[in-house]
């Protein structure tokens, strides 16, 4: 069996409980270790056979699977954030389907939902932005037109990018052709929950600047939109003259 998991965002106290489990549980981890945290290696159980795979081939990922399963192991492979962004998970999905090997998925905290904890904000508020575009920017893996930096900013709603803070020259630039203006907020957060993490707070007309004098270039969310600014509306929810299902207005 194989175990498809989200490790969280850095921090190692943000894997979900039944990650953990499984994480105990494995006699064989395959790890992708240029982005998930070395240190949640300490769930294993001693004698656990461990792989990285940022030095490997889905092909010799798939072999290592193949060989645990001959042998009656467990395998974990564990994926940074939740797997089902940037994950690169469907492609394994579809190689164990053929050879008949059973697998399921346990999800993770993603970085953007960590970013925004750390940033203490709030991506969906009320007459600002109800919308998050969760996205990255073109660079050696095309992005379709359609869904092109310029796009997806016409709709100006809360952006996260992921894998693009090196190439902020050109983001830039498509953010405020697309409809952001240029002193829309901007918070760049690398490692996000990580010990090492920091933040970076500017604008998009800064964001390159900020990127560079800060020798950012990997590691990094790019999170732009109002949702950072002061300005927004009360949600009704908990307004005091809004009825619910569970409660009719006071007022």
């Amino acid at each position: 069996m194989v175990h498809f998991v989200g490790a969280g965002s850095g921090a190692v106290d943000l894997i979900t409980v039944r990650g953990a489990r499984l994480l105990k549980e494995a006699d064989v981890v395959i790890y992708a270790g240029s982005l998930v945290n070395p240190a949640l290696l300490s769930y294993t159980k001693e004698g656990c056979e461990i792989h990285d795979s940022a030095r490997m081939t889905l092909e010799q990922v798939i072999e290592v699977i193949k060989k645990a399963e001959k042998e009656g192991k467990t395998t974990v492979r564990l994926h940074t954030g939740d797997s089902s962004i940037y994950g690169a998970v469907r492609e394994q999905f579809d190689c164990l389907e053929e050879l008949g090997i059973d697998y399921d998925v346990c999800p993770g905290v993603s970085s953007f939902c960590g970013a925004a904890a750390s940033l203490k904000t709030e991506y969906t508020l009320p007459d600002v932005s109800q919308t998050v575009i969760i996205t990255r920017t073109a660079g050696r893996t095309p992005v379709p037109e359609r869904e092109s930096i310029r796009a997806l900013a016409s709709h100006r709603s809360t952006m996260v990018l992921f894998l693009s803070t090196s190439l902020t020259e050109q983001l830039q630039e498509d953010l405020m052709a697309g409809g952001y203006s240029g002193s829309t907020p901007v918070a760049v957060v690398y490692k996000a929950t990580w010990p090492e993490e920091e933040i970076f707070r500017c604008t998009v007309e800064t964001l390159h600047k900020t990127v560079t004098e800060n020798r950012l270039t990997k590691t990094a969310l790019i999170i732009v939109g109002n949702c950072m600014g002061e300005q927004y509306q009360r949600s009704r929810l908990y307004h005091p003259g809004f009825t619910t299902g569970f409660r009719e207005s006071s007022e």
